[in-house]
């Protein structure tokens, strides 16, 4: 099979994971970097061997460049998917896109007409579909092994540091700058349900909102940072205790850590705790993501689904019950265990590589796929398209709209 050359557009967190998967296995090669960070742009291309002529401040400039490989990872913020996916999509570069495609379903229509008038593989990084686990329950639903299902009940546990760090001190604190947290975080989910009950969503509505990290929940005496307050040792969102506890796991310091800081010593997290977004007091912020919402859906087959995303929980695997008319399955991510009425027999399906939390095995098997797809001209190794993508970001849309409007919305 043919190496893929690829560029990658945005240096931070996401497009590093996937170049170094892509290089690791050896299915590809980084031939050049778009990154307005100088940092991040030197350190990615220090360890990918990139010349200076391979290194662009911004996509604007790689894509004057004209094409200077097979495909493009494109991991920029989510406001900033727009421009360089259509732009790259033109020269005829095959799309690795982080979730979501865009923050708009205008935008995500003229990043799916892109793709369809060039003819251009596309993959959007919903990545659990792309798990061993979504295969086997997949092939289970798929096969009648629990009759029709009726309904389902699923549960997206963000964990209560990874709301505090993700989206009340980081990049997806304010929908203004990043997406709204359903389709930031949680259109994962959606994506996963709809694939996995295989009907369109004909009707949502939702409830959710911000009701814990507000100034109105600050405890007496609480101060504006981490590093000054004197509730601090007992809080337990203290972001000293977080990524200080992250030092010397080399797992933690890729994620959350480097989004603090790249300077991985006590001193440098507690200097980018005492001038940065990541030591704010979380009651202190200018975040407004939910913090929990629920979402209802009925399928075009009558099937209805119950969807809920907390802050408040563990941070742990999804949590997904499937009622059938001829049985039921319990899953939790790394375990099926399924109860058939007609014999009331029960079966528990273990997963050997299952979906770790952070989901970076899912990440990694998209990253496979998407490369096996390019080097052999077939988009079919893809278990979605542009189309596919944008219709579930649809019902994301319509929950928000449902939400803000408490209203039931129709799909079309």
């Amino acid at each position: 099979m043919n190496q893929v050359s690829l560029v990658v557009v945005g240096a931070g967190l996401r497009g590093q994971g996937y170049a170094r998967r892509a290089v690791s296995t050896g299915a590809a090669r980084v031939v050049a970097v778009a990154e307005p960070d100088e940092g991040r742009r030197t350190r990615f291309a220090a360890e990918f061997s990139l010349s200076p002529s391979a290194q662009f401040q911004d996509w604007e400039q790689l894509a004057a460049a004209g094409k200077l490989a097979d495909a493009a990872i494109v991991a920029t913020p989510d406001r900033v998917h727009t421009g360089p996916a259509v732009a790259l999509a033109d020269l005829g570069y095959h799309l690795m896109l982080e979730k979501p495609m865009a923050p708009t379903e205008e935008e995500s229509i003229l990043i799916a007409d892109a793709v369809s008038r060039n003819k251009v593989i596309f993959a959007l990084c919903h990545v659990l579909r792309y798990t061993a686990y979504t295969s086997v329950l997949k092939d289970l639903l798929d096969s009648g092994r629990i009759g029709q299902v009726m309904s389902v009940q699923h549960l997206e546990p963000v964990g209560w540091w990874h709301q505090a760090h993700s989206f009340v001190r980081g990049e997806w604190s304010n929908s203004r700058t990043s997406s709204p947290m359903l389709l930031a975080k949680a259109c994962h989910d959606i994506d996963w349900l709809l694939y996995l009950i295989g009907s369109p969503v004909s009707r949502v509505h939702s409830f959710g909102r911000l009701s814990h990290f507000r100034p109105s929940s600050r405890p007496a005496g609480a101060a504006s940072r981490c590093l000054d307050c004197p509730i601090e040792p007992t809080c337990p969102y203290s972001a000293k205790q977080l990524y200080l506890g992250c030092l010397g796991d080399p797992d933690r310091e890729f994620w959350p850590l480097s989004a603090v800081t790249a300077d991985h010593t006590e001193a440098g997290v507690l200097a980018a705790l005492r001038t940065g977004p990541y030591g704010r007091c979380v009651y202190d912020s200018d975040n407004d993501a939910v913090d929990h919402q629920v979402v209802s859906m009925e399928f075009a087959d009558g099937t209805t689904c119950s969807f809920t995303m907390t802050a408040f929980s563990p941070f742990e695997q999804r949590k997904t019950r499937f009622f059938g008319t001829h049985g039921y399955i319990d899953g939790d991510g790394a375990s099926l265990r399924i109860v058939d009425f007609r014999t009331g027999d029960e079966e528990t399906v273990s997963i050997a590589d299952d979906i770790s939390a952070d989901h970076s095995d899912a990440d990694w098997a998209l990253t496979d796929r998407f490369l096996s797809a390019v080097a052999t001209d077939d988009a079919s190794l893809l278990l979605s398209d542009a189309e596919a993508s944008l219709a579930s970001h649809r019902v994301v849309w319509a929950a928000e709209r449902a939400r803000h409007t408490g209203t039931v919305v129709s799909m079309a």
